[in-house]
C-alpha cells in the first residue's frame, strides 16, 4: 500500500505540497533547529493522531502515514515538554504539536492525551541539500513599525487569549477598521492566527511566516524575526494591529523580546488570566501592569471582584456579551488617544 503523506501546518510556508523532494537519513551530528524532516506514524491509537494541515484543517491518520514537519523545542506548562534534540538512536519521535512540530515529548501534564508518535526516515532534500524551514521565509525590506497595536498575553496557556482576540478583532471590524491579527511567540499551531482571519482579520501572520517553528531560541535571533514580522504587518498599512504572545511571559518564548519590540506602539494591553492570584504574579514578577484583565480568571462575578481587590486592574468578563459596550468603548478611547498622540510627536 502507497504511504501517504500529511504535511504539518507549519510547512505552509514552503513548496513541498506541490514540487518533488527526496527524503534522505541525515547524521545525527548534522541535524538542527528547523530542519524539515519526515516521521512515518508508529501507532495511531491515540486521540491525538491527527495532524493540522497547510489550511488548518485537521486531519486523521493511520499507522505508517507519513508526516512532514520540522524540528524543534516546546516548552508548555499545561500540555508537553520536549526538543528535537531529545531524539535518540532508536529514531523515535512526536509531533509535539499538530502542526508538525517535531521532537521527543520528555514531560507531559495529565490535561494531554498520548503525544502523536513518529519514527524518523529522513530530513527533506534536494539535489542532496538538506532543506529548512528558514529557506522559505519571507524576505521583506525591513520598515519602521507605527501601527497602533492591542497586545494579548497570558498567565499560561489555554487561559482565553485566543477567544479574546478574535472577540476584539471583531469589534474593530464592526468599527469599520482594517485589521492584521497575529502571534508572535509561542510553538507551532495555524489555529490561532485562522481564528482571526475568522473574526474578520484582513491579514493575519505568525512566527512560522519567519521561519520558526517555535519562538524559543537565542534573543538575537528571535528579535531578528519580530523585526521581520513587524515589517509583512506595517506593509499591509493597517488602521490598528491585534498581536497574541502565545504562552506566559514566565515561559521561555522570549515574550519579554516581543513585549519590547511592540512597546512604543502599544495603545491597549489585555492580560488573560488563569486565576486571579497569577494576576498578580505577572505584575509584581514580570513589571507588566495590563489596562485590562480577562479570561478564565474573570469567568464569575467573583472572580472579577477578586482580581480588582488583589491587584487593583479593572477586569471583565468578555463571553458575556453585556460587558462588549464597555469593552468596545474602552478599546476605541485608547486608540484614540494613542492616535492624538502620534498626531503632536
Amino acid at each position: 500500500m502507497t504511504q501517504k503523506y500529511f504535511f504539518g501546518s507549519l510547512t505552509r510556508i514552503t513548496d513541498l505540497e506541490h514540487d518533488s523532494f527526496e527524503v534522505m537519513p541525515q547524521d545525527r551530528a548534522l541535524w538542527g533547529v528547523g530542519d524539515l524532516v519526515v516521521g512515518e506514524v508508529r501507532s495511531a491509537h491515540t486521540p491525538l493522531a491527527m495532524v493540522e494541515l497547510t489550511n488548518g484543517r485537521m486531519a486523521s491518520i493511520c499507522g505508517g502515514d507519513l508526516v512532514v514537519g520540522a524540528f524543534g523545542e516546546r516548552r508548555a506548562t499545561l500540555e508537553a515538554v520536549g526538543s528535537w534534540e531529545e531524539i535518540g538512536p532508536d529514531l523515535r519521535m512526536h509531533a509535539m504539536t499538530a502542526a508538525g512540530l517535531i521532537g521527543k515529548v520528555t514531560s507531559r501534564s495529565y490535561f494531554m492525551s498520548t503525544p502523536l508518535a513518529l519514527r524518523y526516515l529522513g530530513h527533506v532534500t534536494r539535489r542532496d541539500r538538506t532543506l529548512r524551514l528558514q529557506d522559505f521565509a519571507r524576505i521583506v525590506e525591513p520598515v519602521p513599525y507605527a501601527t497602533p497595536t492591542i497586545l494579548i498575553i497570558g498567565t499560561s496557556m489555554s487561559s482565553g487569549k485566543t477567544t479574546s482576540a478574535r472577540l476584539i478583532v471583531r469589534l474593530l471590524k464592526e468599527a469599520g477598521l482594517s485589521v492584521v491579527g497575529a502571534k508572535l511567540t509561542g510553538a507551532a499551531r495555524f489555529r490561532d492566527v485562522l481564528a482571526m482571519r475568522d473574526a474578520g482579520a484582513d491579514h493575519i501572520f505568525d512566527f512560522v511566516d519567519a521561519g520558526l517553528t517555535s519562538s524559543i531560541g537565542p534573543a538575537d535571533e528571535f528579535r531578528a524575526a519580530v523585526a521581520t514580522l513587524l515589517s509583512m504587518i506595517q506593509r499591509e498599512r493597517p488602521d490598528v494591529a491585534v498581536i497574541e504572545a502565545g504562552a506566559s511571559p514566565f515561559e521561555p518564548y522570549n515574550g519579554q523580546v516581543a513585549m519590547d519590540a511592540l512597546e512604543s506602539n502599544l495603545c491597549f494591553t489585555l492580560l488573560c488570566a488563569s486565576d486571579p492570584y497569577a494576576v498578580v504574579g505577572v505584575i509584581e514578577g514580570f513589571g507588566f501592569r495590563p489596562d485590562l484583565v480577562a479570561g478564565l480568571a474573570t469567568a464569575t462575578s467573583a472572580g472579577v471582584d477578586l482580581v480588582g481587590k488583589l491587584a487593583g486592574v479593572p477586569a471583565m468578563d468578555l463571553l458575556d456579551q453585556r460587558s462588549w459596550p464597555e469593552f468596545r468603548a474602552l478599546l476605541h478611547k485608547r486608540l484614540a488617544l494613542f492616535q492624538e498622540r502620534a498626531k503632536l510627536a
